[in-house]
């Protein structure tokens, strides 16, 4: 990839990706979605029975947002939504996350 490519890509919507990057440093676990997509409550639900804490960013719907979107996807390299993070690490949609949680590597944080 050309450098003046590579340089478009790493600044399109940036303040998107700042809010979102900054979101995964600061929080255990976060969840990005967007309305009208179906996957988006049901992994919300999935982590809220598993009693795990997350915080949540929406950005757009199926009619809007999408630029911001597509920010989001060229930054993490997922292309679909929810985009499940947890410890600064891309775990990925719901069926991905769905499996963390029936395993081991995903789990509630112990009560303080």
């Amino acid at each position: 990839m050309r450098p003046a490519a590579q340089d478009k890509m790493g600044t399109y919507r940036s303040a998107v990706v700042d809010e979102v990057r900054d979101a995964v440093a600061e929080h255990p676990v976060v969840v990005v979605g967007m309305a009208w997509n179906p996957h988006v409550p049901r992994v919300r639900r999935a982590l809220d029975d598993a009693g795990v804490t997350y915080h949540y960013l929406q950005y757009g719907s199926y009619i809007s947002g999408w630029q911001d979107r597509l920010a989001i996807k060229l930054w993490s390299g997922w292309p679909t939504f929810p985009q499940v993070f947890v410890d600064g690490e891309l775990v990925g949609g719901e069926d991905l996350t769905k499996e963390a949680l029936a395993g081991s590597s995903l789990r509630a944080a112990p009560a303080a």
